[in-house]
């Protein structure tokens, strides 16, 4: 006999087992991916463009520079990385009123909470070493706003 039907009937034998209904685990489903919502997928489009303009900004030799460098476009590129902030945090918003309890949510939040710091950190930069890791922090933190949106979802634990 094997060691499941042995437990089975060791089971049904014990007294007020058929009032006992068996509990079965259920699996617990991921939820459903939102990158392919517009809000998301445009959240995840504007990071990946300003990504790739810091990116060339941080490529382009400012590391050994003794002051900081100008950085062509720069206004713009602020303009952007705060409407980029306001999608996060209406993306947070947009998650919470679905009562979705995952991490992206508290994630957007974040990132819309650090991204004007990490563009602050570029301008206050007075040397290219420092530009250069601000540059590096805000390229990590675009980065990270378009894999946390793309990553596939997790089921709760």
């Amino acid at each position: 006999m094997s060691c499941g039907i042995a437990l089975a009937i060791a089971i049904a034998a014990t007294p007020g087992a058929e009032r006992a209904p068996m509990m079965v685990p259920v699996a617990a489903s991921a939820p459903a991916s939102v990158a392919a919502e517009p809000l998301y997928a445009d959240i995840v489009e504007r990071a990946k463009t300003l990504e790739r303009t810091v990116t060339a900004w941080r490529d382009s030799g400012v590391k050994t520079s003794a002051s900081a460098v100008a950085l062509p476009g720069w206004d713009a590129f602020k303009a952007q990385a705060a409407e980029l902030a306001t999608l996060d945090l209406q993306g947070h918003k947009d998650l919470a009123a679905r009562g979705t309890d995952g991490d992206l949510k508290c994630i957007l939040r974040g990132i819309s909470e650090d991204l004007p710091g990490k563009v602050a950190a570029v301008e206050k930069a007075t040397t290219g070493a420092e530009q250069y890791a601000a540059l590096d922090e805000l390229r990590y933190l675009l980065n990270d706003n378009a894999g946390v949106i793309l990553a596939p979802p997790k089921p709760p634990v």
